[in-house]
């Protein structure tokens, strides 16, 4: 099947995959409509209680505060105490795609309603381990007054992990909705369906059938279209990078097609006119399943495409074990090796198309697929559903139900393997993973622990992936060096600083407490989740510490102080909270670049990583 490399998902039938294609193909395939929030022309009649803004900032102390910062470019919601209304989009839509950023403030509660009748949950659920259908990301319960009391919310579906970051943070939401479908007489015939949602990285609704309008719709009638509505009334909450692409055309279809199957896969370019085919025949549907070779052969179709809509189309071809061509009206559109790309521009009309699949790689299943995307059309199947999937490998996920530790190796953006990672889990659902080479944390993460599967499968590569939300810390670098001065250049490895790892300790709760020497001074380096999964609370001890020793923190392409020891990072993507520096003050200097953070240390400090 498609991206055997993605874990499997329980499918049936050709619109079932079209889901799973969208879902794990992992890429923008059209030109994505951006929301202009130069204005609010974009919106019908928007209240007093929405505004333009160019920055905004969440109190984590009190409830319902956003500060903002006059401009434009963010979208944002300031309910008040009374008046405050949803806010309307002008524009209908269908079968549609939404990817957006928001923010939270504490304690707030808004939504997004798709076509105004089923809402996606935003709440601030940060910390919340067993979340439910009004959660973050949550699909809202649907309402039966004429039931009793604890009885009239039924069929919500919470998210499969709680993904949400902090209040004041901004988080990450891209939401796949198909519409219900009605025939002539206009019965409905196809309920509508949440495709998927992710939340900051992580798959949290993935093919969820809506049956009917959630609590709080526009109406009860359920149409092919409708407008975008985000709930204003409830709580502040901002929005910007918001995108929406709408698949309002027909899919491609394929006609005529014939099909020949010759033996010996190793063929190029052969005279189909004088080679025999060891089987050949019309066909309803592109299919692998053709002839009663496994191996070494060539399948070639011929046929036509029919596209509605002229523009740029993108195609995708997948043929396991060999190699394959798709071509219309004579051009190369895909070239694969197992499974290849392409785009090409089609007018509107048929189009001659024809397909070669050369297999020569006996332990690979035949499994020939074929996908599109064009203007107004989401990602659709081509090629037959039931097709050998190459026996995909279940995931290995490690669940962390109590305090638990893993060595393993960990990948981290730019290429970068971390080899000595020692990856901590909490059953609070905050986890770490700390560099043993460099006596750093490099990456903290909420949700799932980890998937071992690239680690335990078969002969394995020795690394882990993050099964939660995971935010990275930046390139490794020591955490404890001895400067000469505020502004001396970091050193990117632990050269002459005589680092040396010793291991960790575990305390009667099966935390551990990381130990290793630098500069001669033995360092304890022990770090906690914080009450209500905030967080990770990390204590660094220095015995005898020499003179000039800095605690590298952060380094980042932006970070802001906000006072009162805490910073913002990355575009308030998390915090730091400096909270007991033994009377040592925090330097915020320039780093080739980047930003870096950094504390002088004497014999103590204590910091928190919020997220």
């Amino acid at each position: 099947m498609f991206f055997m490399k993605y874990p499997t998902i329980k499918i049936s039938g050709k619109g079932a995959l079209v889901m799973f294609v969208c879902l794990l193909g992992g890429q923008k395939l059209l030109a994505q409509s951006s929301v202009p929030l130069t204005d609010l022309s974009f919106f019908q009649e928007p209240s007093s209680n929405w505004k333009l803004a160019t920055g905004v900032q969440a109190d984590l102390l009190q409830d319902e505060v956003l500060t903002t910062k006059d401009g434009n470019g963010i979208l944002v919601n300031l309910p008040g105490k009374k008046g405050a209304k949803d806010l309307y989009t002008k524009s209908t839509y269908g079968d549609v795609d939404i990817e957006l950023d928001y923010l939270v403030a504490k304690g707030s509660n808004s939504g997004i309603y798709l076509q105004g009748r089923y809402e996606i949950q935003l709440l601030d659920s940060w910390g919340v381990v067993n979340p439910k259908s009004g959660d973050n990301g949550g699909i809202y319960e649907r309402w039966d007054d004429s039931k009793p009391d604890g009885q009239q919310g039924y069929d919500g579906h919470a998210p499969r992990q709680n993904a949400s970051r902090a209040p004041g943070l901004w988080q990450h939401m891209k939401i796949s909705f198909q519409a219900p479908r009605f025939d002539a007489n206009g019965q409905k015939i196809a309920n509508a369906k949440v495709i998927y949602v992710w939340l900051n990285g992580v798959l949290i609704q993935d093919n969820v059938e809506l049956a009917g309008p959630t609590r709080g719709a526009m109406d009860s009638k359920e149409t092919t279209a409708g407008p975008l509505r985000i709930q204003g009334d409830h709580g502040a909450v901002a929005f910007r990078n918001i995108s929406i692409t709408s698949y309002d055309k027909p899919h491609p279809e394929l006609a005529n097609l014939k099909y020949s199957v010759y033996k010996g896969g190793a063929l190029t370019n052969p005279d189909y006119k004088t080679l025999k085919p060891e089987s050949e025949g019309n066909s309803t549907i592109l299919s692998s399943n053709q002839g009663k070779l496994s191996n070494d052969f060539l399948m070639r179709y011929t046929g036509t495409i029919k596209v509605t809509g002229a523009g740029e189309y993108v195609f995708k071809l997948s043929v396991p074990g060999g190699k394959g061509v798709f071509r219309i009206n004579g051009a190369d559109a895909v070239t694969a090796d197992n499974r290849g790309e392409g785009k090409i521009q089609l007018t509107a009309g048929e189009h001659p198309f024809d397909i070669v699949y050369a297999k020569t790689v006996d332990w690979a299943k035949p499994a020939l697929g074929l996908t599109v995307s064009g203007p107004g059309v989401r990602e659709y199947l081509l090629s037959d559903a039931n097709v050998s999937n190459n026996d995909p490998v279940d995931p290995i996920l490690i669940n962390a139900t109590e305090n638990t530790i893993l060595r393993s190796f960990s990948d981290l953006p730019g290429g970068i393997r971390v080899t000595h990672g020692v990856n901590v889990g909490s059953p609070k659902l905050v986890h770490y993973t700390f560099d043993l080479d460099k006596g750093m944390i490099v990456q903290v993460w909420r949700g799932g622990f980890l998937d071992a599967t690239p680690m335990w499968h078969d002969r394995g590569d020795g690394s882990s992936r993050v099964a939660g939300s995971v935010m990275y810390l930046g390139k490794p670098v020591p955490s404890i060096e001895k400067l000469s001065s505020e502004q001396a250049v970091w050193s990117p490895d632990t050269a002459g600083t005589w680092y040396k790892p010793k291991g960790y300790m575990l305390d009667n709760a099966g935390q551990p407490t990381f130990r290793y020497m630098v500069y001669g001074s033995m360092v304890n380096d022990a770090s906690v989740v914080i009450d209500g999964g905030q967080g990770i609370s990390r204590q660094i001890t220095v015995q005898n510490p020499v003179d000039g020793l800095f605690v590298h923190v952060v380094t980042a392409n932006n970070i802001e102080a906000l006072g009162n020891g805490l910073y913002t990072v990355d575009d308030k993507s998390y915090y730091i909270r400096i909270d007991d520096a033994g009377g040592a003050k925090p330097i915020l200097r320039d780093a080739g670049g980047k930003q870096e953070l950094i504390i002088p240390i004497k014999q103590k400090l204590t910091y928190s990583i919020i997220f």
